[in-house]
């Protein structure tokens, strides 16, 4: 997800620039980038999902970036794996280390054909492990102890 480009494909050749989607941007769809692409980017999710006939989708987007898209009209289950290390006692999110670990992720669903959720549950990369415990049926919680 881009704010400039919308929907991109992993070998989509861009320009570098820097734009986040928070930005304000006044258009004809209203304030910001949010509101220019929200339609525009589910609906295109959308037909992706129902060309590969997918009934799941795996939310690697950070926080900021996943509010572009509306996942209430998305025609699939959305999975959203959250990545936390021990810190100070406590488990929590890091945004530097989650961001590394979606990535980590993302390279495992294509390398081993991620099917369905028992394979996604296997993950187990630079120390991060599904935890049942911290899990729901929507959110995926990988622990890191270092």
């Amino acid at each position: 997800l881009s704010g400039l480009y919308g929907l991109l494909r992993p070998l989509d050749l861009i320009q570098p620039y820097r734009l986040e989607m928070g930005t304000k941007f006044n258009n004809s769809r209203g304030p910001n980038l949010y509101a220019f692409w929200h339609n525009k980017l589910t609906e295109e999710v959308n037909r992706l999902l129902a060309k590969g006939k997918y009934s799941m989708l795996v939310n690697l987007a950070s926080n900021e970036y996943f509010k572009s898209i509306k996942p209430a009209l998305l025609d699939a289950d959305v999975i959203t794996p959250q990545f936390k290390d021990y810190k100070n006692g406590q488990y929590k999110m890091i945004s530097f280390f989650a961001k590394k670990a979606r990535g980590m992720m993302a390279a495992y669903i294509i390398k081993n054909q991620v099917k369905d959720l028992g394979d996604l549950k296997k993950f187990n990369t630079a120390g991060y492990k599904f935890s049942k415990k911290e899990s729901t049926e929507k959110e995926l919680v990988f622990l890191r102890k270092q």
